[in-house]
């Protein structure tokens, strides 16, 4: 059955009626017949009485075709019809626009339709374009850009240039914040024992009562809460983050807002991050926040595996077949763990069977990692030095290359504060380097020996991935 749609939301002079959109119409069409049609209402959406039986009436299967005059008399906006179009190609309904002269039932209407989605994109990302530049607008003025406030602040209202924009004030929740991050800041406090801490005791998170690990580090990472000053201006910089404000613009009393933005250049889109300082006043001390971004820093260097509850290689388990993680579960009333592929268990898309033993795997790759070791030459082996410490080093080696490649791009005034920040880290790294090192003779390395958490480190270390394909195993190896 076909279905004719006509729409006119005002009576007006060279404006067909809705009597002539149906005419024109009947002279597409044949047989039975449905005629649906909205007077006095808008295109600019979907709430229309007829529109909305016309649909029910697609999805009860009872439509074939829809004729309508014009395209902007079913819908004025293109990314609605995108969506209605999906509704229509589920149901099987082809779609008629007498005066534009396509009709999907053939393959130049389904062109000509696909010229119209196109259009569709468009619209949504100059809107979501616009959406974006309206956003960085405000936060270069220092105002709140928009959105809900952050843990800690609510919405406020402040003048700036005789005009009246939004901004942030510390509500209820700001002493929570401000206890995070001097719990955080602490060496013994982890982000998980953290947010058992603050659930135990009642304090209600952002969206609701318990406390997570995202949560917090969101918290942690947003500059909102900083007293900014120059060194939380040359943090960024040092990140590669530029910032709208000047160095000496960072006064130590308010707080900022990072926002990524694509850049337009290249056909890569590269997201870039700037920096905004803001009116409204920071919490938490320069300080304070520059210390725990150096832990969360550090925290994030060390390899996803030691998530592993079970085994030294969780992470890096792949499955051959659909290349999706391997999972292992412990079966306690069988006291062992049994491999799965996620591919296959979560997503159904593989039928890759796993009959690898766990702790045989285990035992296999740690005999290769000891054969990769047996390979060096003694003098290329740690002799004694501790892991930590080495550690240690690689993470100042990292902090000085990231601010020497932000002097590059500094301004006059941030160079003298990065170069004596590399000179204390040199002085650090030489200071490490020269440490006493343990008594203990030279010896291999045995892996065997190393503790659960050393061999998980270890294995992240050289080891890319473990295919497991039935019971073949294939290790890759780091480059």
């Amino acid at each position: 059955m076909d279905a004719i749609y006509a729409r006119q939301s005002v009576d007006k002079k060279g404006s067909l009626s809705i009597e002539g959109q149906i005419e024109l119409c009947r002279k597409f069409t044949a047989g039975e017949l449905r005629i649906f049609s909205d007077r006095g209402f808008s295109g600019k959406n979907m709430r229309r009485p007829a529109f909305g039986e016309l649909m029910e009436a697609v999805e009860a299967g009872e439509i074939e075709r829809i004729v309508v005059y014009r395209l902007d008399r079913f819908s004025r906006s293109l990314a609605d019809f995108s969506r209605i179009w999906e509704v229509l190609q589920k149901n099987g309904v082809a779609f008629l626009s007498v005066s534009e002269q396509f009709d999907t039932s053939s393959p130049v209407g389904r062109a000509m339709l696909s010229i119209v989605m196109t259009f569709a994109q468009l619209e949504r990302e100059t809107t979501a374009e616009r959406v974006r530049d309206n956003y960085h607008h405000r936060a270069s003025l220092g105002a709140w850009p928009g959105g809900p406030a952050p843990y800690g602040y609510a919405l406020s209202k402040a003048e700036m240039d005789g005009r009246s924009v939004s901004s942030l004030i510390p509500d209820e929740h700001a002493k929570t914040v401000c206890r995070i991050f001097e719990e955080y800041a602490k060496p013994e406090t982890s982000l998980r024992g953290l947010a058992k801490d603050l659930t135990a005791r009642g304090i209600h998170g952002p969206k609701r009562e318990a406390w997570d690990n995202v949560t917090l580090s969101r918290i942690l990472r947003n500059p909102v809460y900083v007293q900014a000053d120059e060194a939380v201006y040359c943090y960024y910089l040092a990140q590669g983050v530029q910032s709208r404000q000047k160095s000496e613009d960072y006064d130590g009393e308010h707080g900022c807002v990072l926002i990524g933005k694509r850049s337009r250049s290249g056909s890569a889109q590269k997201e870039e991050k700037l920096l905004y300082l803001s009116v409204h006043e920071g919490i938490v001390s320069a300080a304070l926040w520059l210390r725990v971004q150096e832990k969360l820093s550090f925290a994030a260097q060390l390899p996803r595996a030691n998530a592993g509850k079970y085994s030294w290689l969780t992470g890096l388990l792949k499955c051959a077949k659909c290349g999706y993680a391997v999972k292992i579960n412990s079966i306690k009333t069988e006291r062992r763990c049994k491999l799965l592929c996620s591919g296959r268990s979560n997503l159904g898309g593989c039928d890759a069977s796993i009959d690898v033993d766990l702790r045989e795997l285990e035992a296999h790759i740690a005999g290769e990692i000891q054969r990769s070791f047996d390979a060096c030459p003694m003098e290329l082996l740690p002799a004694g030095k501790d892991r930590a410490q080495a550690g240690a080093i690689l993470e100042i080696e990292r902090k000085i290359d990231r601010l020497v490649a932000a002097l590059a791009e500094s301004s006059a005034v941030a160079v003298p504060y990065i170069s004596q920040r590399i000179d204390a880290l040199h002085a650090e790294r030489e200071q490490l380097l020269h440490a006493p090192t343990r008594s203990a003779p030279l010896r291999r390395f045995d892996f065997q020996r190393a503790s659960f958490d050393e061999k998980k480190l270890i294995a992240a270390e050289f080891v890319e991935r473990i295919m497991l394909d039935g019971e073949r195993v294939h290790i890759i190896w780091k480059a």
